[in-house]
């Protein structure tokens, strides 16, 4: 089982604005380089992005909460 890690410290977002669906659900298939996630630090965004292929199985954090660098932020299974 590998994990999606923050790249930064900051509020981990799941959803790219407070009405849209988010990026990815548990259950849903994630290519290397997808988008899954923004950590926002000081009103910039980043976007989070899956390092493998696989599903997410689970999120570790809820969407809105702080993360610091190298946090796991969603299990991916393959």
């Amino acid at each position: 089982m590998a994990t999606i890690k923050s790249t930064m410290p900051g509020v981990c977002y799941r959803r790219p604005a407070p009405d849209a669906d988010p990026y990815v659900e548990v259950g849903d298939t994630v290519a290397s380089g997808q988008t899954v996630a923004l950590i926002e630090v000081m009103k910039n965004f980043s976007e989070l992005r899956s390092e493998q292929e696989g599903t997410i199985t689970k999120f570790l954090v809820e969407d809105g909460e702080e993360v610091s660098i190298g946090q796991d932020i969603a299990e991916v299974g393959a």
